[in-house]
């Protein structure tokens, strides 16, 4: 993978301010949880090249790309599709990504909890 460290934050202007936050705190005790970083490590052996890739075609798509740190949070179904998948802060970087993320399929993740939460920090270095 490139120079890019992930961190991703998403929200909708109908959400409360808190629910993000919360959203984000759900997916990290998730991720620590038993089978957390297994399963981490399933989704990123399955997206991590394509997330990549995605985010490099939609910073070269825009004239002036604001390369500004986000988040991105979603909740992984029991087939591996997503919903409510969101971003914080909604950047031009961020909003293309999240449209092209809220398509993809993720591997099965655990049973529980239902949906699955997952987030993911974006911080993009030269």
């Amino acid at each position: 993978m490139t120079s890019l460290l992930f961190l991703a934050l998403l929200s909708t202007p109908d959400m409360p301010a808190d629910d993000f936050s919360m959203r984000v705190q759900q997916a990290k005790l998730s991720e620590a949880a038993k089978g957390g970083s297994e399963y981490q490590k399933k989704m990123w052996d399955a997206i991590g090249d394509r997330t990549t890739d995605a985010l490099k075609s939609c910073i070269a798509s825009l004239p002036k790309p604001n390369k500004a740190p986000f988040t991105l949070v979603a909740d992984v179904q029991a087939d591996g599709s997503l919903g409510r998948v969101e971003v914080r802060a909604p950047t031009d970087v961020a909003t293309c990504l999240l449209s092209r993320f809220a398509t993809w399929k993720l591997p099965v993740p655990p049973a529980s909890p239902a949906p699955y939460p997952i987030e993911v920090d974006f911080s993009i270095t030269p």
